[in-house]
């Protein structure tokens, strides 16, 4: 395992050198930083490379550091990413052994800011009581739920397992908003809990064809679909046949 910052900056130096072979390798400076979760990044100051790789990959292995050495590199410089090199970090990071360490530590470093469930119009605590009943058969245990600090339109819900919170967007919490709207996407989230997250292959799986099944018993699903489409399609660059489900947790 390499822990050994100037083995780790010879990697950046060898990817400099293979994209621009022409130019000097720039000074490179390689620190590794508590991120939250899987992050790393590489930045330009003064014409000075600066580096901050995860903590979460400090122990990571030597083809791994260098994988991820080509991987920033050729961003930075907007060169296309080598397959390999891609492949091999991706592997590592989608790990069973990665995932729960980035897991576990979102959940103790992680902050979840919590306003309340009592919004101007709407109540989600009664509201997701009353889905709980119609449509879960009161199976589903009430996580934290909030509405959100400021108004979004492109993410208007989302189930934090983490945190085991649903937030809805404050866009919602209005007058002009139908009540079935607020429901259709309190009921999105709570089919997340009902259907957690799969993780296969290291590919995560959100939406599964029952989830999708029992998104489509809401009563008013097509209604609400059509209403956020007509009312937050025009907010949104998000123009796909799935734009409705885009519009939660992604």
């Amino acid at each position: 395992m390499t822990t050994n910052l100037i083995q780790i900056r010879d990697y950046y130096r060898e990817a400099f050198k293979n994209f621009q072979t022409a130019n000097e390798i720039p000074s490179i400076h390689i620190e590794f930083y508590n991120y939250v979760g899987i992050n790393h990044t590489i930045r330009v100051r003064n014409g000075e490379v600066f580096v901050r790789i995860g903590e979460i990959c400090k122990n990571a292995p030597d083809d791994v550091q260098k994988s991820l050495a080509f991987i920033l590199a050729a961003k930075l410089l907007r060169k296309r990413v080598p397959k390999n090199a891609r492949l091999i970090y991706e592997t590592y990071v989608k790990s069973s052994e990665i995932q729960e360490a980035a897991r576990n530590n979102r959940k103790i470093k992680g902050r979840k800011i919590i306003s309340s469930a009592v919004g101007k119009v709407y109540n989600l605590d009664l509201m997701f009581d009353e889905l709980n009943e119609i449509y879960f058969d009161n199976a589903i245990p009430k996580p934290t739920l909030t509405w959100s600090n400021t108004k979004t339109f492109r993410i208007l819900g989302h189930h934090d397992s983490t945190h085991n919170t649903i937030v809805i967007s404050q866009t919602l919490d209005s007058e002009s908003v139908p009540n079935f709207v607020v429901q259709a996407v309190m009921h999105h989230e709570m089919l997340h809990i009902k259907h957690p997250t799969k993780i296969i292959n290291g590919r995560r799986y959100s939406h599964t064809a029952l989830f999708r099944r029992d998104e489509k018993e809401f009563d008013f699903y097509e209604q609400s679909e059509r209403w956020i489409r007509e009312n937050f399609g025009q907010m949104t660059k998000k123009k796909s046949k799935n734009f409705f489900r885009r519009l939660f947790d992604l």
